[in-house]
């Protein structure tokens, strides 16, 4: 993607706008921040970049002189895309992109991404713990509080990015393709931006969409979104169970995972050895190791790390022993 000497209108001044307007001017572009609340103050703003940048602002509204000159849009993702100025953008002939995707474009290495309703960060944090130990270059990025334009420019070759993705920033992904992604669970959720269950369902299962059977998906057979998904999905299929034997993948029996290829089974890790609790962890350590395995990670390499790995803050984390009762923290 050449920006060089383009003006990009970047839509949202919050932190996902703010990195974004950043590597834009890094790559050469000339960007414009948007905002349509009037109330807001251009210093506010540069006040909360990092780096010294040079940007142009539109606040409450953008000219037709400004909208003339832009030759793309980037979008934060807690815009609709359907909000009334991004129709506007659309109807200007305007390209629409996310975060995700701008970063996508310029960022070097490997890609793993996780989505799904429930269990995202813990197990972005556990995959990138697990890469981190094993390999030299590893960004942890997205919905998991570090925005991906942000280190997007710092990647090489030998980098491994792993992103948790929200169903947000998967609206507006074209190009963007990891070599393993997860679909962890899909229940419920955002249907205010969504509208539809059928909708939400097919924007998480877009994280695959640009896979091939070269690439790698890990899905949650005992979700019966998912393992439908599975019969449909482009890339070749890893699967996870809490519930039952799989074929292929990692399943949990009472206290032990299992890890299942053909007629090979084999003992991996006891929940009783980690510092997770509960089948839902037992869940999103499957779905972490599996990714890694199949991204190139070492099994011995990986249960090292899954066994010292410990609870995301406040996810089920552990406090303190008194007087014989446990007390973990689930806020």
């Amino acid at each position: 993607m050449d920006l060089k000497g383009k003006y990009v209108l970047v839509a949202g001044c919050g932190i996902s706008g703010i990195a974004a307007a950043q590597l834009l001017y890094k790559v050469g572009a000339k960007p414009v921040m948007f905002d349509n609340n009037e109330n807001l103050k251009e210093e506010d703003v540069l006040a909360r970049f990092e780096e010294k940048c040079e940007v142009d602002f539109a606040i409450g509204k953008v000219s037709k002189e400004t909208m003339e000159k832009v030759s793309l849009v980037v979008i934060s993702p807690g815009i609709p895309v359907d909000a009334d100025f991004v129709e506007e953008f659309r109807q200007n002939n305007l390209p629409i992109r996310g975060e995700i995707e701008l970063a996508y474009q310029f960022a070097k290495g490997g890609l793993a991404a996780i989505t799904g309703t429930n269990g995202k960060t813990t197990t972005t944090a556990l995959v990138g713990e697990i890469m981190n130990d094993y390999y030299n270059s590893v960004f942890v990025v997205g919905n998991i509080g570090n925005a991906y334009t942000k280190e997007a420019l710092k990647t090489q070759e030998d980098s491994v990015t792993v992103a948790e993705i929200s169903s947000f920033q998967l609206e507006t992904a074209m190009d963007f393709h990891p070599h393993v992604s997860a679909v962890l669970n899909i229940t419920p959720d955002h249907l205010n931006r969504h509208h539809t269950m059928e909708e939400y369902v097919r924007v998480k299962e877009s994280i695959a969409k640009n896979q091939t059977k070269e690439d790698f998906c890990v899905l949650n057979y005992e979700d019966s979104y998912t393992r439908d998904f599975g019969t449909r999905c482009n890339a070749s299929v890893i699967w996870f169970s809490s519930k039952q034997k799989v074929e292929n993948g990692f399943y949990l029996d009472k206290d032990v995972i299992y890890k299942v290829s053909g007629q090979n089974e084999e003992e991996v890790i006891r929940m009783s050895q980690t510092n997770l609790l509960g089948d839902h962890n037992a869940e999103n350590i499957m779905a972490a190791m599996a990714m890694c395995e199949a991204y190139g990670v070492p099994m011995d390499s990986i249960v090292s790390s899954v066994k010292k790995f410990k609870a995301v803050e406040h996810r089920i984390e552990f406090v303190a022993t008194k007087r014989g009762v446990d007390y973990y923290n689930d806020s």
